[in-house]
């Protein structure tokens, strides 16, 4: 017996057709994602705070499912997804594995395949506050708000970055501040001080873009060459008419900037 969390507004779908196969899988493998029925309610229930975060319709509920013992499935740690070390074993032996465990947490098992309506066993609602939240043992250890660990859009997320501001990552200054440095740096300008600025703009969705055009001439490739990753996912009308200057820019670095940001993804 597993369980398998998800949005309580396709309960109804479920109990009709079963679970979908989504991707999420080593190598882009689709299936369902679901975790045994242990002794400790806690554990069982351990992916619903962190699921949470990332919001649903009606709350979370839980689906048992029922697989046969010899199902191959998939089993590891959440990290070992990213390092495609999981391994495949029969069902049961993937409820041994994970129950003789000293701290299952973070454990995982993937069905390769949907989940077929007669397997699903029951469907009911779940608390909300069970389980960890970001990573096993998380709680009581200062946040990370470094670009590669926040999450946008998140809950606190902009009173997180504001409270415990990264040197790095920001939250950046003001656009009037960027620009009152940028001027500050003279002419053609300081390029360590002109670097900086583009570092912080490039933080942003949007910016001024008619005040760093004059950028694109500076003598400093380097200049040239931040300038184009600052405004590269910039939704600013005229950032394409930049780039294709600077496409043919003389020094090979800002050429090859503005390539990698065109390559399609």
């Amino acid at each position: 017996m597993f369980v398998h969390l998800t949005s309580a507004a396709n309960a109804p779908r479920i109990r009709r057709s079963g679970i979908r196969a989504a991707s999420g899988g080593q190598g882009g493998a689709r299936g369902v994602y679901c975790f045994p029925v242990l002794p400790s309610y806690t554990l069982t229930h351990q992916w619903l705070r962190e699921l949470a975060r990332f919001g649903s319709r009606g709350g979370l509920v839980a689906v048992h499912i029922r697989l046969d013992d010899q199902q191959d499935v998939l089993v590891g740690h959440y990290r070992d997804r990213r390092r495609e070390a999981q391994a495949t074993v029969p069902a049961a032996e993937a409820v041994r594995r994970i129950a003789d465990l000293d701290d299952p947490r973070g454990w995982e098992v993937f069905v390769p395949r949907a989940v077929r309506p007669r397997e699903v066993h029951r469907i009911r609602s779940a608390p909300q506050v069970a389980g960890w939240r970001y990573l096993p043992d998380a709680h009581g250890v200062r946040p990370c708000t470094c670009f590669g660990c926040k999450v946008r859009g998140g809950y606190g997320a902009r009173r997180l970055r504001e409270r415990l501001p990264h040197p790095l990552d920001g939250p950046p200054p003001p656009v009037r501040v960027l620009l009152a440095d940028i001027a500050a740096a003279g002419t053609p300008g300081d390029p360590a001080v002109l670097r900086k600025a583009l570092h912080w703009f490039g933080m942003r969705r949007r910016g001024p873009l008619d005040q760093l055009t004059h950028l694109a001439a500076h003598p400093d490739p380097g200049v040239r060459e931040d300038l184009v990753w600052a405004v590269a996912r910039w939704s600013t009308p005229g950032v394409t008419a930049l780039l294709d200057g600077l496409a043919d820019d003389p020094h090979a670095d800002v050429r090859d900037a503005v390539e990698a940001i065109r390559e399609p993804e």
